[in-house]
């Protein structure tokens, strides 16, 4: 066993060594911090720093395919900064934050970065993931692949037949209301979140489907909500197995490079070379923050719908609730009851959309703890509440103005 260990060491080191002498400056400058392992959950705060930035290029923590950007750009002009009542250095200081863009009325008003981190930079978003993903479906149902969230999951994923999953919707799976065991604690490491991905498929399975259909139901479907990153992949593999492609080039071609994002991205993928689809896509903030202005325009591209009639203002409210006041869950979208609604992803990633302010936040960070929602998610809630206040006391001056006049 030993032996077996010193090579996968050796085959690693090799591994970031040829990465070092092909990586750009900025992997260089960290390839020193970049971790051995993929064990994401515990890997250091200083190696968590340089591999956020580089996952898809260092093969050895994954592999990934790409998010093709087009010739077209959809341009971001830079408007006139935000007054904002808290101090945006303090702010992102704290929260580790390696790129923030405020978005209102489709121009820049915020745009700073840290962690020695630009906007030329892709940064892994985790469950940022997951809205791309429940969005995709949507797409999947307007082209007429998927005939409805009523359908049942077993009947577009084959494997999972005989499984607890025979009796869960698509819908139950993108409101987290399954009913089915499972376990999110990211500090655990025998919790089923830190264990699928590493699991070791049967033959000809993906290895998703292979571990979450050995799970056993605890509650009738539709009966609680659960948080469940495992059940976010098995959307993935459904709208694949739907639509015939994988889940980035579907992601290409129906918004990334027709709605006019800078960058090309990527997708990590799990061992069975499927894309995770309840994490791990790397693309530039700004992107991130562009495709906030695509739920903000109602999903159209050159006025052609992307998503069906009614799906948005379905997607994005409460469908599930959460036991926290004024939150709730909708379609993978975290939702809030003013009708502003987000994208989350451990250790501080988000795209925070407000349509009735016309604003997006994008950031990226690398917080201590992946969660840690009791001092810098709170703290995160909060510069979201000073945003939108700062953009209604504009909007009150401006009125102050008018009537002057």
């Amino acid at each position: 066993m030993r032996k077996v260990l010193t090579g996968l060491f050796v085959l690693v080191v090799a591994g970031l060594a040829v990465a070092y002498l092909s990586a750009d400056k900025d992997m260089r400058r960290l390839a020193t911090n970049l971790p051995t392992n993929r064990d994401v959950l515990f890997w250091s705060i200083p190696e968590r720093d340089a591999a956020f930035r580089t996952m898809d290029r260092v093969s050895v923590l994954a592999d990934s395919r790409p998010i093709i950007a087009g010739d077209q750009t959809l341009p971001l002009p830079v408007g006139e900064p935000l007054a904002i009542g808290t101090s945006v250095e303090e702010y992102m200081r704290e929260q580790r934050t390696a790129a923030l863009v405020v978005i209102h009325n489709g121009k820049i008003r915020l745009e700073e970065y840290g962690l020695d981190f630009s906007a030329e930079g892709r940064w892994t978003s985790f469950s940022v993931a997951k809205s791309f993903t429940s969005t995709l479906v949507g797409a999947a149902i307007k082209d007429g692949y998927i005939e409805s969230i009523d359908d049942m999951v077993s009947d577009y994923i084959p494997d999972l037949k005989g499984s607890a999953y025979d009796a869960v919707s698509i819908e139950h799976l993108l409101t987290m209301n399954s009913g089915v065991r499972w376990n999110e604690d990211y500090e655990d490491r025998n919790s089923d979140v830190a264990r699928f991905n590493e699991h070791t498929p049967e033959p000809g399975v993906d290895v998703t489907v292979s571990y979450m259909r050995t799970l056993e139901r605890e509650v009738p479907p539709g009966t609680r909500w659960q948080y469940n990153t495992g059940e976010t992949n098995l959307i993935g593999v459904l709208v694949s197995s739907a639509t015939g492609k994988t889940l980035a080039d579907y992601l290409t071609e129906k918004i990334w490079t027709p709605f006019g994002m800078q960058q090309d991205g990527s997708w990590l993928l799990g061992v069975t070379s499927h894309e995770i689809a309840g994490c791990c896509m790397q693309a530039a903030t700004r992107d991130f923050a562009r495709f906030g202005l695509f739920m903000l325009g109602g999903g159209m591209i050159d006025d052609t719908p992307v998503l069906p009639s009614g799906w948005l203002e379905s997607a994005t409210v409460k469908n599930a609730d959460i036991g926290v006041p004024g939150k709730g869950y909708g379609y993978q979208w975290w939702t809030y009851d003013d009708g502003s609604y987000a994208a989350q992803g451990i250790f501080g990633q988000g795209i925070f959309i407000d349509p009735n302010r016309q604003l997006v936040v994008a950031s990226n960070s690398n917080w201590p703890r992946a969660t840690h929602w009791e001092t810098v998610g709170s703290q995160r809630e909060a510069f979201y509440k000073s945003v939108q206040d700062a953009i209604d006391a504009e909007s009150v001056a401006e009125i102050a103005v008018g009537a002057a006049h």
